[in-house]
Parts: structure tokens; sequence; C-alpha cells
């Protein structure tokens, strides 16, 4: 007989191998990092290497597919640095317009709040020192940056060349009898990532092209390289979205006088959030696992808090590779409906009540 141990045991336990999965992340966050981005770029490259496969060698189907995707990382790493030249054209002016905002903000903040402008220049002072200890941990971690450069392609060629290794080894480590939900679970989990970061990438471009547009109508200095630095940040589910609105803000309040150029900014990032949203989203996105608002804005916090930027890009992959998980084992299953977006029009405790009213009211008649 199967053994069930109470809430207030399992509970801990839960509790406990949460902590070591969070502690082992975290230390093991230089190699592990790579390595869920390979895994990724594999699953998206699978597609095209198999195609290939049909009339090459599987090790030149694979290198042909990574130089593809090499090609289109380079042309858009060319794309955005030759936007980025053009961002020092009008440095000179910016920097004079930041000045006199500088001045009227530090006033406006004598009269109001009564703080001095010694006071202000000490408090930025502490702010640009605690930068300089975060730039230096980063600066520290240049090694790690270009072992990720290294990492990333060697690791995305030889998951693609192991996979059907890896594949058994997923099928054999579990018994005969779940072997079904085991390749439900792969099939569905290469399916759902494969959909999402197509469309992921498709949304990416067409809120890249209605930012872009939107901001030259408006005239604000280099706006095609904000604009699609704000759909990179709109990857970033709700958070992102308001990083980048503030980019373009500022930029306005640098280059213009008044107010109007940045409201109109405002108005034209709500209707594109509007439109992607509610037409993007779900009409090209078309992730087969719907995760709700709430863990999504969680699990992108704690993404960031244990493996950083990083971390905020792959949370939402990674917990709709546990949401299928859990929705195939029947003990995991109301964890599976917690993280989905299927809101239940009535929670089990009135249901529960309605039943028992209807019983009494069957025994009374």
């Amino acid at each position: 007989m199967k053994k069930e141990f109470p809430f207030y045991i399992k509970a801990p336990v839960i509790m406990l191998g949460l902590v070591i999965a969070v502690f082992i992340l975290s230390v093991l966050r230089d190699i592990l990092v790579p390595l869920a981005f390979a895994t990724l770029i594999a699953i998206l490259l699978n597609p095209l290497s198999v195609r290939l496969e049909r009339k090459l060698p599987k090790i030149l189907s694979i290198i042909i597919s990574m130089i593809i995707a090499l090609l289109v990382v380079a042309g858009i790493a060319y794309f955005l640095s030759s936007q980025i030249a053009h961002f020092f054209d009008n440095v000179d002016a910016m920097k004079q317009k930041f000045t006199e905002l500088l001045y009227t903000s530090q006033a406006w903040l004598e009269k109001t709040f009564g703080i001095g402008t010694k006071k202000q220049v000490q408090m930025i002072k502490e702010a640009a020192n605690n930068s300089k200890a975060v730039i230096g941990q980063t600066l520290s971690g240049a090694l790690g940056v270009l072992s990720v450069v290294f990492l990333i392609p060697v690791y995305t060629f030889l998951i693609m060349l192991y996979k059907t290794l890896i594949l058994n080894f997923f099928y054999e480590v579990f018994s005969a009898e779940n072997q079904q939900k085991v390749g439900e679970i792969l099939a569905e989990t290469k399916a759902a990532i494969q959909s999402y970061i197509v469309g992921l990438l498709i949304e990416t471009g067409i809120v890249a092209v209605m930012n872009s547009c939107a901001l030259l109508i408006l005239g604000v200095p280099n706006a095609i390289l904000i604009g699609v630095i704000g759909a990179i940040l709109n990857l970033l589910p709700y958070i992102g979205g308001i990083i980048a609105i503030a980019l373009p803000v500022l930029m306005a309040t640098v280059s213009f006088d008044g107010y109007t150029t940045q409201l109109l900014i405002i108005a034209a990032y709500a209707l594109i959030q509007f439109i992607d949203n509610n037409l993007l989203v779900p009409k090209i996105v078309s992730s087969k696992v719907q995760i709700n608002a709430l863990v999504s804005i969680v699990i992108v916090l704690m993404g960031a808090a244990v493996w950083g930027v990083p971390g905020m890009f792959l949370s939402i992959p990674f917990i709709a590779v546990l949401k299928i998980i859990f929705d195939r084992i029947d003990e995991l299953k109301p964890w599976g409906k917690l993280l989905g977006d299927n809101i239940p029009t009535e929670h089990l405790g009135q249901l529960k009540r309605l039943r028992r009213g209807k019983n009494q009211l069957a025994k009374n008649t």
C-alpha cells in the first residue's frame, strides 16, 4: 500500500528541495545559462537540421543550420551597431539639454523637499559608487561573457549531434508504463518551445517596426535604435514594456522643450501595447502553454534574482516546460492549473456547499 505523508511533513520537504534547487541554479549559473540558451536554440534549429539531413550528412546539416543562425544574428548586430553610431551625432546638444534639466531638477527638489544642492550631489555620488561596484562585478565576469559566446555554439552543436542519445536516456530512465507519458511530454515540450520562440521573434519584429515608425513620425532622435531596443525589452512580460516606454520619453525630454512629445510617445506606445497584447500575442505567438499574468511576473522576477537578465528571458520557457510536466502527472495537476491561464468561475468550496445544499434539499423532499 502506498503510504501518504501528512501535509506538515511534505511541505517542509518541498521547501527544502526548492531551496537546494535554487542554490544549485545560482552556484552553477555560468554553466547552466549557456546550456539553457543552447537547448532553446537547438530545439529551434532542429526542424531545419532534420530537413537538411534528408540530402546531407547529419554533422554537415547541423553546421549549415548553425551558420544560417549566426548570419541572422550577425546581420541584426550589424544593424544595431550602425544605429548606435548615429546615436553620438547629436551628443553635445543632448549634454547641454541634460545639464539644463539637471539644474532645473535640483532647484525644484530644493524648493519642494528642502534638499540642498550639496545633499543632492552627495546622494548622486553614493549612487555612483554603488553603480561602480555593480560595473566592477560585471567587468570581473568578462571572462564568463566570453565563455558564453564560445560555449553556446559548442553546446548547441553537441545537443543537436547527441539528440537521439539524450532522447533515449529520457525514455529508458523511466519504467515502461510511463514511457508513453514521457513521449507525450517531450513532443509537447518541443512543439511548445518552437511555436513560442518563432512566434516571439515574429512579434518582436512587428513591434520594432511599429515602435520605430511611431518615433520617426514624432521626430524623436535615434528612433529606429530606440524602437528596436523597446521591442527587445518587450520580450520580458509586463516589465519590459514599462521600461521600453521610459527610453523614448527620456530621449524626447533631453531633445525637445515642453512635454507634448512625451505625452504623444506614451499614447503611441500604449496603442502599440494594446495591439500587441490583444492581436499579435494571441494570433502569432499562439503558445500551446498559457501562463497566467501573476505567475509570469513572479517567475520573471525570480529568474532575474537567480540568473540576472538571462534568467528573465529564460524564465517563461522554463515555467512552460514545468506546466507541461505538471499537466501530465496526476499528483501535480493542481500545480499545472495554478500556473495556467484558465480562471474557474467558482472555487471548490462553493461547489461543495452547493452539492451539500442539493443533497439536503433532496433528503427533505
